[in-house]
């Protein structure tokens, strides 16, 4: 069953918009601390991780954000270039969006690794299961 924009679009800009937030927020982050003066270009200028703890959890889960949702942005291209925006991947698109969510919000508050890891890998099985149910409804088309 195909779905309309609303139910298959939301999680997309749910999760681009969660990638942008946190890009915003670290380089807010960077400039309050070249500003204040508690980092020096010099101890940070080829990459050295030198930044304070909150500025490198935040521009940590911004990074995360391009690695495992780019397989979940390509999927939904797909799906709906081909004009297969199913139920079925709408609703593990939905499931995607609140797993990076909660994975985003445990990496810039405790950073507790096991529930990152958990959330992460939740969405990992998500962006798989999306996959599958695309190559089964565009293998069957």
């Amino acid at each position: 069953m195909v779905v309309g924009a609303f139910a298959f679009l939301t999680p997309v800009f749910i999760q681009a918009a969660l990638t942008l937030g946190l890009l915003w927020w670290g380089a807010l982050l960077r400039a309050r601390d070249l500003r204040s003066g508690t980092v020096e270009t010099r101890d940070i200028a080829l990459r050295e991780p030198n930044w304070p703890r909150q500025t490198t959890q935040v521009v940590n889960a911004y990074q995360n954000q391009l690695e495992l949702p780019v397989l979940f942005y390509v999927a939904m291209l797909l799906a709906l270039l081909t004009g297969h925006p199913t139920l079925g991947i709408a609703i593990l698109a939905w499931l995607f969006a609140v797993a990076r969510l909660l994975h985003a919000l445990v990496h810039v508050t405790t950073n507790d690794v096991r529930r990152r890891g958990a959330a992460f890998g939740m969405g990992l099985i998500l962006v798989t299961l999306v996959w599958i149910f695309l190559a089964v409804e565009l293998i069957a088309a």
